[in-house]
């Protein structure tokens, strides 16, 4: 996959995917990954990318011009191109599945007030936003997506299937694991996780991924299809919470 991030402050993504997994695509030629700065494509002498906004308003507002410019400087005719913003569709598991297929994506980073909306619908860009808050800039929302879409590329991580047991891609949260040692200041391993029968480990894992979906986003079971044993689980869990 390639990636080109658009942003105002490039050097910002250095030092994130200078390690870890993402530079492990780099290096394996799974991910491309490059930087462009906005103010290159600016034609004012001092670069300048922003104005006054027309109405009036508090702030400035990144100009079309220099972001149309840094766009067509490296869209194709395969390109998605994705703005970081605050009023975007809320980030998820699925966009993030959907997204890791393609096979060029475009991050515009915004900053200021935002960008002109001319340049937005002229390309019909996709909006995403991370988490109902505000950030100074698009850049870490950019980062988040890079880093969430890359693990989801095939031969990234060290094994192929190893993200579909995690948080929100089946739908669900993740099970509470363990490691050595089995007794940690008198706290035992749950006894089924060392028992060596799968069939049961697979039950309890489930059971208790229910569990925690149920007590901790419970909003989450509104959008999933239950199987009849997921529901059974379920019925029991809510069972014992009235208790």
């Amino acid at each position: 996959m390639r990636i080109d991030v658009l942003t105002l402050f490039p050097n910002m993504f250095n030092s994130p995917f200078a390690e870890s997994i993402v530079k492990r695509g780099i290096d394996d030629g799974k991910i491309s990954l490059e930087y462009h700065n906005i103010r290159d494509f600016s034609q004012n002498k001092h670069n300048k990318v922003d104005d006054y906004p027309f109405g009036g308003g508090e702030g400035m507002l990144m100009q079309a011009e220099p972001v149309d410019l840094s766009i067509k400087k490296v869209k194709n005719e395969k390109s998605k191109i994705i703005y970081l913003t605050p009023s975007g569709s809320l980030l998820n598991q699925n966009i993030v599945k959907s997204l890791s297929e393609e096979e060029h994506l475009i991050l515009l980073c915004g900053h200021y007030e935002g960008i002109d909306q001319r340049v937005l619908d002229k390309h019909e860009v996709m909006e995403i936003s991370i988490g109902d808050y505000v950030l100074t800039g698009g850049e870490i929302p950019a980062m988040v997506l890079i880093d969430s879409i890359s693990r989801m590329i095939p031969g990234v991580l060290p094994k192929e299937d190893s993200f579909k047991n995690e948080s929100h891609y089946s739908g669900l949260l993740e099970h509470p694991q363990y490691t050595r040692p089995r007794v940690y200041e008198k706290r035992e391993v749950p006894k089924v996780l060392l028992s060596g029968n799968h069939k049961e480990i697979n039950k309890w894992c489930l059971y208790k991924s229910i569990e925690k979906t149920y007590t901790i986003r419970p909003d989450m079971l509104n959008n999933k299809i239950l199987s009849k044993e997921e529901k059974e689980m379920l019925d029991d869990i809510k069972a014992k919470d009235t208790l």
